[in-house]
C-alpha cells in the first residue's frame, strides 16, 4: 500500500489518525504521524485513540482535537466515533485499527492498515503500509510546563550524577520481572555508578503502585509515577541517562523519549514488540520465544546488558 503522494503538501489538508487503545502501540504508531507532520506542513490532525493512550497526543503540534473512545457493547463505540466524525470531509483518514468506519466517512484518500496480530515487528508493519523503509521511529511531544514539572520532580543533578529509571510494572503479570530482580540490579549498577540516582516509574492506580512498591521503599528512591501525565512522565523519562522495564507501554515511551532504554521480554515477543528509538536495546529470557518465563531473566545478566548500554558498547 503506497502512501499518499495525491496530497498537496501547500493547501489546508484535515487529517482524521485512528490509532490503538493500548499505550504501547499507541507510542508506536507517533512514527507515522512524525511523517505525516513533516510531509504536510498544513495539516491538522484529529487523533482517535483508547483513554489510557489519548496523553500521548496531548502535545503534538497542529493538534485539532483528540477523540477518546471508551469501549462499548457490541463494538458501539465504532458508531460513535462515526458520528463524530461524518459531519467532516477529511482529506486522509489513516486508520490502523483496520476498521470499517473509514468506509462511512467521506475522504479524499484513506489509508487502512490491517489490523491483528502477525510476525514481524509492529513499526515495521506500519511503516511498510506507507512504503517506508525504514519505518520512522516513535516521537514524543512535550512542553516547557511538563519540563518544569520534571525539574521538580527529578531534581538538578550535578554533573557527575545519572539518573537511572527503572520501570517494574506491566499489564499483565506474565511480563513482570521479580521486584527482588530490580533492587539486585539496582544495586549492581549504583556500584558501577555510584553517583547513580534512582527513579521509580509506573502507571496509575493501585495495581501499578503495588507492584512499584518494593522499590520505592529503597530510601534513595524518586517517586516518578502513578500522578503524572505521559507528557510529563515522557519529560523526566527523558532526564534518564538509562531506562529497564519490562515490556509495557513505559517501556516504549522511554524509548520514543530518546532514553538509553533496556527492555526486559519473557512470554511476550521481542521479535513484534521490542522498543524502537534512537537507542533501544533488548533482553529475553531463555527459551522458545512467546513461551520463557521472565523469571528465568537473570539479574547479572541484565546488568551487564545494562552496563554495556550505559558504557556505548550495546548493539542489539
Amino acid at each position: 500500500m503506497s502512501g499518499p503522494a495525491s496530497l498537496r503538501s501547500d493547501v489546508p489538508v484535515r487529517i482524521l489518525f485512528i490509532t490503538s487503545t493500548r499505550l504501547g502501540d499507541a507510542v508506536i504508531s507517533t512514527g507515522l504521524l512524525r511523517h505525516l507532520l513533516a510531509t504536510y506542513p498544513s495539516a491538522r490532525f484529529t487523533v482517535a485513540c483508547g483513554p489510557v493512550a489519548a496523553g500521548v497526543f496531548e502535545r503534538m503540534p497542529r493538534l485539532e482535537r483528540v477523540i477518546v473512545m471508551e469501549k462499548q457493547r457490541f463494538d458501539l463505540h465504532w458508531l460513535a466515533l462515526w458520528r463524530r466524525c461524518v459531519t467532516s470531509v477529511w482529506d486522509l483518514v489513516v486508520d490502523l485499527r483496520g476498521s470499517g468506519v473509514s468506509w462511512c466517512l467521506l475522504a479524499s484518500r484513506r489509508m487502512i492498515v490491517r489490523g491483528g496480530r502477525r510476525p514481524g515487528l509492529r513499526l515495521a508493519h506500519l511503516g511498510a503500509a506507507f512504503g517506508l523503509t525504514p519505518p520512522p521511529l516513535p516521537q514524543i511531544w512535550t512542553a516547557p510546563e511538563d519540563q518544569a514539572v520534571a525539574d521538580a520532580v527529578t531534581g538538578q543533578p550535578e554533573a557527575e550524577d545519572m539518573l537511572i529509571g527503572l520501570g517494574p510494572t506491566a499489564n499483565w503479570s506474565g511480563k513482570i520481572w521479580p521486584a527482588e530482580r530490580f533492587i539486585s540490579l539496582w544495586h549492581g549498577l549504583r556500584e558501577a555508578r555510584p553517583g547513580a540516582r534512582l527513579a521509580v516509574f509506573y502507571g496509575p492506580g493501585r495495581t501499578e503502585r503495588k507492584l512499584a512498591a518494593p522499590l520505592l521503599a529503597l530510601p534513595e528512591a524518586i517517586d516518578a509515577g502513578g500522578r503524572f501525565s505521559l507528557a510529563e512522565t515522557a519529560a523526566m523519562l527523558s532526564r534518564c541517562a538509562f531506562f529497564v522495564g519490562n515490556d509495557s507501554g513505559l517501556m516504549h515511551l522511554s524509548a520514543a523519549a530518546g532514553t538509553p532504554t533496556l527492555g526486559l521480554f519473557g512470554p511476550s515477543r521481542v521479535s513484534e514488540y521490542a522498543p524502537s528509538g534512537p537507542h533501544a536495546f533488548s533482553i529475553s529470557a531463555p527459551g522458545p520465544e512467546g513461551e520463557a518465563p521472565i523469571a528465568g531473566l537473570a539479574a547479572d545478566e541484565v546488568l551487564e546488558k545494562a552496563l554495556d548500554v550505559i558504557g556505548g558498547r550495546a548493539c542489539g
